[in-house]
């Protein structure tokens, strides 16, 4: 059982990396991939805490791009967690997302809802500040009921908190992953809203970049989805993925291990690395 998409509260998962794993293992995942936003900072524990469980972690990270003007995330699997390369590329990242916060904070401030930076920072801990992190802090501050309302109502275009924001080029996150010795993965491709040919577009521009997989399985994707995300790797000779992109046991309609297998006919990314065992 694989499972190559999922956060820690090293990024804005709920659960510490330990708590990850351990969850995890209890679901019957036998390889796990630990995917936080733009940081590798919980690899080290959950490395540790996998070792425990007997369980195969696979080290990854997911990364910010700006395609199109549109924001993409690129999975990075099997990567060298400490290459000097990707962690620049990470730290540029991670101050464009500071940069977000704050801004996000002066916005709200603004519309009359001061403080919401020092308790998402709070809820953060030692984690990156997150989207989800303000969304969270909303929810405390009585705005709104769930982190999905948050969003609705605040975070996406057109709202208050929204801040537009220029991540990497794709061809510079790709690189950083290959650099970094792993494979590109082209995250939840059903998310990013696009017609068909927009997401032919998406997947071509990926590919010619170095990518060489798409989660053809991830989270709440439908059975449709599915059937669409492996038309996709096939006509683009890509390999496939399955990820939940599992952030903490509050997304009560998804729960570890319990994702569905890949269709038939697919080459599976972790033969990238099994292979060359």
């Amino acid at each position: 059982m694989y499972d190559l998409h999922a956060h820690s509260t090293a990024s804005d998962g709920t659960l510490s990396p330990t708590e990850l794993v351990r969850a995890a293992t209890a679901g019957g995942i036998r390889t796990l991939a630990l995917t936080d936003h733009d940081s590798v900072a919980g690899l080290k524990e959950a490395g540790a805490a996998a070792a425990e469980a007997g369980l195969c972690l696979i080290p990854g990270v997911e990364l910010s791009v700006t395609w199109e003007s549109r924001t993409i995330h690129v999975v990075g699997l099997n990567i060298v967690p400490d290459h000097a390369g990707l962690n620049q590329g990470m730290r540029r990242l991670q101050a464009v997302r500071f940069e977000r916060a704050q801004e996000m904070d002066r916005r709200l401030t603004k519309k009359g809802i001061p403080g919401t930076l020092e308790i998402a920072v709070g809820l953060a801990g030692a984690g990156m500040v997150t989207r989800t992190h303000f969304a969270r802090a909303l929810v405390q501050l009585g705005q709104a009921a769930t982190v999905r309302d948050v969003f609705d109502k605040f975070l996406t275009q057109g709202k208050p908190g929204h801040v537009p924001t220029v991540w990497a080029e794709m061809t510079a996150a790709v690189g950083w992953i290959i650099e970094a010795g792993g494979v590109a993965v082209l995250a939840h491709p059903q998310r990013y809203k696009m017609t068909g040919s927009w997401i032919g577009r998406l997947a071509g521009d990926f590919k010619a970049a170095g990518g060489e997989a798409i989660e053809v399985v991830s989270g709440n994707a439908t059975s449709s989805d599915i059937q669409a995300n492996a038309a996709i790797a096939r006509r683009h000779g890509l390999l496939a993925s399955v990820g939940s992109d599992y952030h903490g046991p509050e997304q009560s309609w998804l729960k570890l291990g319990r994702i569905p297998p890949l269709p038939a006919g697919l080459t599976p990314v972790w033969s990238r690395w099994e292979d060359a065992r």
